[in-house]
């Protein structure tokens, strides 16, 4: 019947082949997945870091309750940011003036969210824990808030980077949100996670295979050079 479904084996050789053939398409769309996923890591790097630094050595009223918030937007639903930036880029939107939405550039604003909190949070219990083994030195010395912070955050760079790794990890296995205000646009904003949902659909589970290889090459590649990185730090460092 020619509308039955290939094999699974024949399936696997074709995902295989594109493979191995560099196929344009796969590339273009694991290309453009990097692209996004590192431009969000950097911004959430940029501001997640020194968010989880400030509120590791603040003291104010209520900042149990924002640690306790933090930490439950780690978990935070991608559906949901993907939501909340569709309508802030939306023609009625505060930002809708600047035409971003269904855009490249979107996509890095909903993963830049989804990525900050886990770093800030993260980081936040990786120099809280520093701080409070070098405090009385900071204290001796006369050392400013700002200054200590850029020492801790110093000092804590390897178990940070672990906790960056961890945010491009989140970042790329994410679909629902660049799905919303990406548009899923093909050879404009389809990236991997949804380029797997669309053609998985379609029934074109060649390429839903070989894109899967591939994020699951990236992400897997991604826990062992952060396992790798933390295990060496704690030989030379102790």
């Amino acid at each position: 019947m020619s509308g039955r479904q290939p094999p699974v084996t024949a399936t696997l050789f074709d995902a295989f082949f594109l493979l191995a053939q560099f196929d344009r398409q796969l590339l273009a769309i694991v290309d453009l997945s990097l692209q996004v996923s590192l431009s969000a890591l950097l911004l959430g790097t940029l501001l997640g870091l020194p968010l989880g630094a400030w509120l590791a050595m603040a003291r104010f009223p209520g900042r149990a309750a924002v640690v306790v918030a933090l930490n439950a937007l780690m978990g935070l639903p991608s559906v949901v940011v993907g939501v909340v930036v569709y309508l802030a880029l939306s023609r009625s939107g505060p930002l809708g003036s600047f035409g971003l939405l269904f855009s490249p550039t979107a996509m890095v604003i909903a993963q830049t969210l989804l990525v900050i909190p886990l770093i800030a949070a993260v980081s936040r219990q990786i120099v809280e824990d520093a701080w409070a083994d070098y405090a009385p030195e900071f204290f001796l010395f006369a050392i400013s808030r700002p200054q200590a912070i850029l020492l801790l955050l110093a000092d804590c760079r390897f178990s940070l980077i672990v906790a960056t790794l961890a945010g491009l990890g989140r970042a790329m296995s994410e679909v629902g949100a660049v799905m919303i205000v990406g548009g899923n646009i093909d050879g404009y904003t389809r990236v991997m996670t949804t380029a797997i949902a669309l053609e998985t659909s379609k029934g074109d589970l060649a390429l839903s295979i070989a894109l899967g290889f591939v994020l699951m090459s990236l992400i897997l590649s991604l826990n062992a050079l952060a396992h790798g990185l933390r295990v060496w730090s704690a030989r030379r460092y102790g």
